[in-house]
């Protein structure tokens, strides 16, 4: 039996992992804000989109659970409109980046694999290196490709780590919570997932493989089945360190320190 963190884990592909898991008889922590769809498994409700409640979820897990096998990180969410965290980060880079930083940081030196749902293999997206939080031209896909390429990133700052990292882009699939969406967006999502989403199961098939056999190499990348080359141009050295430096600055400015 195997002990699996899943941020995200009470919604569409986390929540699907974790039940999918936890049925095999693995011990499955759930990190979210809604355990009514989630059955078997230990629930712990969390804001990861907060510093300061995502570092109190980590002394959570710590305390209960010494060891942590393999951890799967999932939690995001679209935000139409710009929102900033108590912390005055922009939410998206906080949930989406921030958060993956902190509990990959948190379990890189114990657990086996780290799996990294994002969207690598995408190239489209830049960072804005003098406005991370987008306060000037804030729109919900340029927040989503921005955090999605500082993901890309953060599978090579944690390349050096016990842990194997994968980042994994499963391609357009039937998973997630639309709410959020306007009306129109939103069912103009769901038309386009009936057409040409894959299932959920299918999507999580691959982390499952990941999970129970960890790759060889300290970071693989595969976007929808094709493993990509760490050539590939989102994943860049130069820009993880970077990244690295101005996310420690970003804590330290938060009045936070990052777990180790």
């Amino acid at each position: 039996m195997s002990v699996i963190l899943i941020s995200g884990g009470t919604n569409g592909m986390g929540l699907a992992l974790a039940r999918a898991r936890a049925a095999r008889g693995d011990e499955v922590i759930a990190l979210g804000r809604d355990p009514r769809f989630l059955g078997q498994g230990h629930f712990l409700p969390v804001d990861l989109s907060d510093v300061e409640d995502t570092l109190r979820v980590i002394d959570v897990i710590r305390e209960r659970w010494p060891v942590v096998d393999a951890v799967a990180l999932f939690a995001n969410g679209p935000a139409p409109h710009r929102i900033e965290t108590r912390q005055g980060l922009e939410r998206t880079f906080a949930l989406y980046y921030l958060s993956r930083y902190l509990l990959g940081r948190a379990f890189f030196d114990t657990a086996g694999v780290i799996v990294n749902v994002a969207g690598v293999g995408i190239s489209k997206g830049t960072i804005a290196w003098d406005d991370l939080q987008l306060t000037h031209g804030y729109r919900m896909v340029r927040a989503q490709l921005q955090a999605g390429r500082l993901n890309d990133l953060l599978g090579l700052l944690h390349s050096k780590s016990k842990a194997r990292y994968v980042l994994y882009h499963p391609g357009f699939t039937r998973s997630g919570d639309l709410s959020p969406l306007p009306a129109v967006l939103r069912a103009a999502v769901r038309i386009a997932a009936a057409v040409k989403a894959r299932p959920v199961s299918e999507s999580i098939k691959p982390i499952d493989n990941w999970l129970d056999n960890p790759p060889a190499a300290p970071l693989t990348a595969v976007d929808r089945g094709r493993e990509l080359p760490l050539s590939f141009p989102t994943l860049d050295p130069d820009a993880a360190r970077r990244l690295e430096l101005t996310t420690e600055r970003i804590l330290l400015r938060a009045g936070t320190v990052p777990p180790g």
